[in-house]
């Protein structure tokens, strides 16, 4: 698959935590570094995630800010 966001950041699904209509994934980038997404129930069951699963996390924002 083909994305224009250029921010695809590769890591192992290390928790999948469902709520009542959204679950939050986390994977490990390495290097101590770890992203959580928050996506439907629905997106987690149609594509199967679990935990040691492969992934990649894609970041697509108009704004990204930073501060010291």
């Amino acid at each position: 698959m083909k994305l224009s966001a250029r921010n695809q950041l590769k890591g192992k699904i290390v928790a999948v935590v469902k709520g009542q209509t959204t679950a939050h994934v986390r994977i490990d980038l390495g290097n101590g570094m770890v992203v959580t997404s928050s996506i439907t129930n629905e997106a987690v069951d149609d594509l199967q995630l679990a935990p040691g699963d492969e992934a990649i996390a894609i970041v697509k924002a108009s704004d990204v800010m930073i501060a010291k």
